[in-house]
């Protein structure tokens, strides 16, 4: 029996980390999950993953770690934070480090991946979908960090195997964002932001695990960039009749006037200077739920490593809504 092939994982506790750790386990992987005694391991129980207790700024044990790994996985990051310095933080100092680790201890790895986000490139233009080809354009601070973040991975091109991922919006069983969309739904009403026609991709999370996993053993995408999204461009109206579906019955569909998302993200963002925490819903979120189109085209994965989207909008749907009925979420 040849070596086993070891896989570190950041952010493993996390929706799309623990998926992955599963992808990993499913295809013979030793998994390490680098998670802070502070994180919630309720996704990993039972599982036989070696949880190394360790910050992303702990550079000795971090080279301890990273020494004999094949992959590296940097899924961790910050979504919500209260300032600018929070966001460049948890997104580029940290992916610095484990940059500096490994070019420190093993510059032999097959591959770091980083799993970057379509809000790096910014919403698709002039109803264009945005490709590797786009140039790139955030529009809030979380995507201004995710972007600092690819481009600090890019610089290290030579020294370091890479491959950088853009999932679109993510959803599936165990996400906690996504889920109140569905909750509001079962409690019967499922709004829509503005008048206009928005469109986007979704990916459910067990396409998206698959897409992160293909490319990270390819050999065509080493120092490249791919989007990872469904092959499908929705909008809002065909979402909500797939929600149906899967409940059996119609929620009163309301509209919110554009206005109307700024001024409940002004509040909870208000409220928040009160607390420790960021608030979820804030004027950078609005800011995104706003734009028209958030639509990609994922050819160059598809082309590059057979990425495909295996799982239809219904049936993601549907296991997603099954499952949180199963855990009592809904």
């Amino acid at each position: 029996m040849g070596k086993k092939i070891i896989s570190v994982v950041t952010g493993a506790s996390g929706f799309v980390g623990s998926h992955l750790v599963d992808k990993l386990l499913e295809e013979g992987h030793h998994v390490k999950c680098i998670l802070r005694s502070t994180s919630s391991k309720k996704w990993l129980v039972n599982k036989n993953v070696e949880i190394i207790d360790c910050g992303l700024f702990d550079k000795e044990n971090l080279k301890v770690v990273l020494k004999d790994a094949d992959y590296l996985f940097h899924v961790a990051g910050v979504v919500k934070a209260k300032t600018e310095e929070e966001y460049f933080k948890g997104n580029v100092e940290t992916t610095k480090v484990l940059l500096e680790v490994l070019e420190a201890v093993n510059t032999n790895i097959k591959r770091f991946v980083v799993v970057s986000s379509q809000t790096a490139c910014g919403p698709s233009l002039n109803e264009i979908p945005c490709n590797e080809e786009t140039l790139e354009h955030p529009i809030t601070t979380y995507g201004r960090s995710k972007l600092a973040q690819e481009k600090l991975t890019i610089s290290y091109k030579g020294k370091i195997p890479f491959t950088i991922v853009r999932p679109t919006a993510v959803f599936g069983e165990r996400d906690t964002e996504i889920y109140l969309v569905f909750k509001t739904y079962k409690a019967g009403l499922f709004t829509l932001i503005g008048f206009d026609d928005k469109k986007l991709n979704l990916i459910h999370v067990k396409d998206l695990v698959d897409g992160i996993y293909l490319s990270a053993v390819s050999d065509n995408s080493v120092n490249q960039t791919y989007f990872l999204a469904s092959e499908e461009i929705y909008n809002w109206p065909t979402i909500g009749n797939a929600i149906a579906n899967a409940f059996g019955k119609k929620a009163f569909t309301l509209r919110l006037p554009h206005f109307l998302v700024y001024l409940v993200a002004a509040i909870a963002e208000f409220f928040s200077l009160f607390s420790s925490k960021a608030a979820t819903f804030n004027l950078e979120k609005a800011k995104d739920f706003v734009q028209k189109n958030w639509t990609c085209d994922v050819s160059k994965a598809k082309k590059d490593f057979g990425f495909r989207q295996n799982i239809s909008l219904e049936e993601g749907i549907k296991r997603t809504i099954d499952w949180y009925r199963d855990m009592k979420w809904l």
